[in-house]
């Protein structure tokens, strides 16, 4: 349990956030496909970079690393796994995941992935398993409800043509796109249902930094010719976006000044684009060579908003929303409900036990101003809920955070650099 201590005066900080976990895990697998020597800085040390790393070394990748330079060094075997089978365990990463299952699918022998009591019952994979079965490839869930244990019998890729629902995840679409060039007919991939395409920018900005072309109609169909080799390289990691936005919310609801080094509007990452969410609720947004910076209006407005495409940051929203002069929409979420947990729901019990007055919907939820009873915050083995609430307790005391070390997740320091506000 951890106690967040309400911030006595408007901060005006300079803050670092750690590397992106998308960039990260996504140029840890690139660099095992290509042929050779790449190095990784800027990289993120954290649960998901760890489980993917080890099931990578379990698979053959020779990898060193340096925490304190935040730096990856890896080996890559050009599209070749040197292992015949292996049993990896991925926590509870999506992203190692979903990745990890396309990318046995290029060697020889039975792989089993598995993972915590949360990935196991909440983390649907069936669209991928279905996908992969269509090229050829004998992949299926073990007790045949779509969720980990999944066991991939891999005799190579063909590749192909197949057909995606990448509704529930994109993280689907990205799986395949990322193993597509070492496929022998190389791969094209008709995309059903809604997808999120931030994330598939991110997929295919690695994808490109490491010299392979990924062609595409409207993100609706991709194609990746065959006989493509990633080149392996130097590759920067730029920070993440996600992390950085509970900062730039805690200026927001402080009415201080905040400032994250490093990122840009720019970025691939679609999760910075809630800087211009925070924009809209009267926040003055600076942008430089420094990063950038966010400086809190006296109040917050109410704001209906889409996010579909930075959904990771509706929680962020949420957090806030109770200290608005009115109503805050958050719509077209509804795949968020399968994350590491039932997101949409999780927001509404965790608002509603702190006295906000808070209507769930199917894709969404609306929030009203609001006074806050203190309460205990549970997390939901979330580290997106943990960091979130945390943010409520810089406004009003008597806010608890139950199982604060979910964090280590994507973030390990999380409270460290929390407390860099109260300066």
């Amino acid at each position: 349990m951890r106690s967040i201590q309400p911030i006595q005066y408007p901060p005006n900080v300079t803050i670092a956030v750690p590397g992106s976990k998308s960039f990260t895990n996504r140029a840890l697998l690139v660099a095992a496909l290509a042929n050779g020597n790449s190095t990784l800085t800027g990289a993120l040390f954290s649960d998901d970079t760890h489980y993917m790393c080890n099931a990578l070394r379990q698979l053959g990748i020779q990898i060193s690393e340096n925490s304190e330079q935040s730096t990856f060094n890896v080996i890559g075997h050009g599209g070749n796994i040197p292992v015949h089978g292996a049993k990896l365990y991925v926590g509870n990463s999506g992203t190692t995941t979903r990745s990890l299952i396309s990318f046995v699918s290029l060697g020889h022998g039975e792989f089993v992935l598995d993972g915590d009591e949360p990935m196991r019952r909440s983390r649907p994979m069936s669209d991928l398993l279905d996908a992969l079965t269509q090229l050829g490839v004998s992949a299926r869930s073990q007790y045949k409800n779509g969720h980990l244990p999944i066991i991939v019998e891999a005799s190579g890729l063909k590749g192909g043509k197949t057909s995606l629902d990448a509704s529930k995840s994109s993280q689907f679409l990205t799986s395949l796109l990322l193993i597509a060039p070492y496929a022998d007919m190389g791969m094209g991939i008709e995309v059903i249902g809604d997808l999120k395409t931030p994330y598939i920018d991110i997929t295919m900005a690695v994808m490109e930094a490491f010299g392979v072309k990924v062609s595409h109609k409207d993100y609706r169909y991709f194609h990746i010719a065959g006989g493509q080799q990633y080149q392996p390289r130097a590759y920067y990691i730029e920070p993440d976006a996600s992390s950085a936005s509970y900062f730039f919310a805690a200026a927001a609801l402080t009415g201080g000044c905040v400032n994250v080094q490093h990122i840009s509007t720019d970025s691939a990452q679609g999760d910075v684009q809630f800087v211009h969410v925070l924009e809209q609720m009267g926040c003055q947004i600076s942008v430089s060579d420094a990063g950038i910076t966010v400086h809190g209006p006296h109040r917050l407005k109410g704001i209906d908003v889409d996010m579909k495409d930075i959904s990771d940051t509706a929680l962020t929203l949420a957090a806030i929303a109770p200290f608005a002069d009115s109503k805050v929409s958050i719509r077209n979420i509804e795949h968020t409900r399968w994350q590491e947990t039932d997101r949409i729901h999780a927001m509404v019990t965790e608002l509603r036990k702190l006295g906000v007055d808070v209507v769930e919907h199917q894709d969404g939820l609306e929030i009203s101003p609001s006074s806050i009873t203190p309460a205990s915050i549970d997390t939901y083995s979330d580290h997106r809920v943990a960091m979130a609430f945390s943010l409520i307790g810089l406004k009003v005391p008597g806010i608890r955070i139950k199982d604060p070390d979910c964090v280590s997740k994507t973030f390990p320091d999380y409270f460290e650099v929390l407390q860099e506000l109260y300066a």
